[in-house]
């Protein structure tokens, strides 16, 4: 005590005889700015981002602001629109737009005629199996009934519980046979939403409101892998989440389970694995991240948007699976799309929790609005009883027999492709596939020559990148008879002309791909993305003319409100 008070004593005799003789408004303001600078510096080291990633972007950002370069950038977004808005009327053909509603009605006779023309567009053959991933399932007899099922519930809102009992019922049924293909205890439970984006963004949510009322976290942090779906970034967006990207290896491309402990702290509010990831098919060890998750009393997401509906079936198909879900103490939630390998129409997903006081912080509840309280269990208030009705119809219709035989027909197609792609001289698979996901690189040749030229054949396949890939998700519309076949034959017949003829720059959507992939500035591509993003909404009609002289852009018939169509 004694050799405190006397560096105390010290430390006052210092401060005292430099401020001597200081007027005291200099001292005040000494002292403020040195508090100042102190809190700004502290700030700017200890900001959640890194401060490599900070001046990274500060650099680019204000390289961006020389007159040059942004005159530059500038006229490449103009020439990107032009493109980009061009593929996308290319693609209507020569079908009118109709950029305003009609004066008068049409009869439904014409309306299923301009709706089977507007169905009828692009070239794609993905009935006969040409698709990667998209459609996962087709069949008239089904289509049929969900047709039948929809139109009898189209008009129908799980809002009104009491004015629609029966949809609140079904989508009950929905998260209750979910919750036991996952094997989830009695406390079990979850809500259905409108697809995995929706369900991976609810779960951020709850897990955000919980940390930050039961543990106090004030800046909270999600740890997920690199190839983790992009809605749980989206879902940090949305809620002001900082998201630690963790690396996968190299080989499995699985996530580094040592790098996702080294990443937890006290502002963790979540832990995310995939079963399996998007970009490879691969599976990260949800037992090990399930296990850290119970070690730090943190919770532990299992997204199973893409595979759920296999994974909960494969066992009794025949299959060995690794440990995913409820059976793993420590998963604490999942998400599982009852759209893709569940086969029900789309607009449908599940999110699913081990215990109810998760799913309590995805609701949202006003209990001071003058209309009453009102209480949400998920994003949208009002939500189509139509496609619950669809989901359940669907679960009905297949039962459990009917998806494992179907999960048996998907992963035998899947396993002939991997091992038949195996052999092929010039290309690799990435890590080892757990499901339906097949991803394909080369150290020969640029992997994005393959998939043009699988294109020129009708393929339609999946870009990665970071490093360059192309990825097949196979679907029940590649266990047809001669589909698998014809897709090994293709690549093995590409493969050997790439390694005989080396190729030149690559052209069209691939040379995008592996442009931006090559730009340091992502806020450049991201850019550009919006501008892809916005020629899906790209209207050809001049806006500045009248009802009755309405023009339109790059040769594109438009309709305007009379009726009348305009030709330029």
């Amino acid at each position: 005590m004694d050799n405190v008070a006397l560096g105390v004593g010290t430390l006052k005799k210092s401060i005292n005889g430099h401020f001597a003789g200081q007027e005291p408004w200099r001292i005040v303001t000494v002292t403020a700015t040195s508090v100042l600078a102190s809190v700004w510096l502290w700030n700017f080291v200890f900001q959640q981002e890194s401060i490599y990633n900070r001046v990274k972007k500060f650099v680019f950002r204000m390289g961006k602001k020389i007159p040059l370069v942004r005159e530059k950038i500038d006229e490449e977004m103009v020439k990107a629109t032009a493109a980009f808005e061009k593929d996308v009327t290319d693609r209507w053909g020569s079908l009118p737009f109709v950029g305003e509603l009609r004066q008068r009605g049409m009869t439904p006779d014409d309306v299923m005629k301009e709706l089977e023309s507007n169905l009828e567009l692009g070239h794609y053959d993905w009935k006969n199996g040409f698709v990667s991933g998209a459609v996962y399932y087709h069949s008239e007899e089904l289509i049929d009934l969900l047709t039948k099922v929809y139109g009898m519930a189209s008009y129908t809102n799980p809002l009104h519980s009491d004015v629609f009992p029966g949809v609140n019922k079904m989508e009950a049924e929905v998260v209750s046979i979910a919750n036991r293909l996952f094997h989830g205890s009695s406390t079990a439970c979850g809500t259905m939403t409108t697809g995995g984006s929706e369900s991976i963004i609810m779960a951020c949510k709850a897990y955000r409101d919980y940390a930050m009322d039961v543990r106090g976290v004030t800046t909270p942090e999600m740890i997920l892998p690199r190839t983790a779906h992009p809605a749980f970034d989206k879902a940090a967006e949305y809620f002001n989440i900082f998201v630690r990207h963790i690396d996968v290896d190299p080989l499995t491309t699985c996530v580094l389970v040592k790098q996702v402990k080294k990443a937890i702290n006290s502002q963790t509010i979540m832990i995310v694995g995939s079963v399996p990831n998007y970009p490879y098919g691969t599976m990260d060890d949800i037992e090990a991240l399930a296990a850290l998750g119970r070690k730090y009393d943190i919770p532990v997401h299992a997204d199973c948007c893409l595979g759920g509906f296999l994974t909960a079936f494969m066992e009794k198909a025949g299959y060995s699976m690794p440990p995913f879900d409820f059976s793993v103490p420590g998963v604490t939630s999942i998400s599982a799309d009852t759209h893709k390998y569940g086969f029900a129409p789309k607009g449908s997903s599940v999110v699913l929790y081990s215990h109810p006081k998760y799913r309590h912080y995805q609701y949202t509840v006003t209990t001071d609005w003058p209309g009453g309280v009102y209480g949400s269990p998920t994003v949208n208030g009002s939500r189509a009883g139509g496609i619950i009705a669809a989901c359940w119809a669907t679960l009905m219709y297949f039962g459990m027999d009917g998806y494992v035989d179907a999960t048996r027909k998907i992963i035998e197609t899947a396993q002939f492709i991997e091992k038949r792609l195996q052999k092929i001289k010039g290309i690799f698979i990435f890590g080892k596939p757990v499901t339906s996901v097949i991803a394909i690189g080369s150290d020969d040749f640029h992997v994005y020559h393959l998939s043009e030229h699988l294109n020129k054949r009708g393929w339609n396949l999946n870009p990665l990148q970071f490093p360059p890939g192309i990825h097949l998700c196979v679907t029940h519309m590649h266990t047809r008879e001669g589909v698998k076949e014809k897709f090994v034959s293709d690549v093995e017949e590409i493969a050997d002309f790439l390694l005989k003829n080396p190729q030149e720059d690559l052209k069209g959507k691939m040379a995008i791909y592996g442009t931006s992939a090559a730009i340091a500035d992502r806020s450049i591509v991201g850019e550009v993305t919006k501008r892809f993003i916005d020629s899906m909404y790209y209207s050809p009609m001049d806006t500045n003319t009248s009802h009755t002289d309405t023009k339109a852009a790059n040769g594109i018939k438009t309709i305007a409100g009379n009726g009348h169509i305009n030709n330029s």
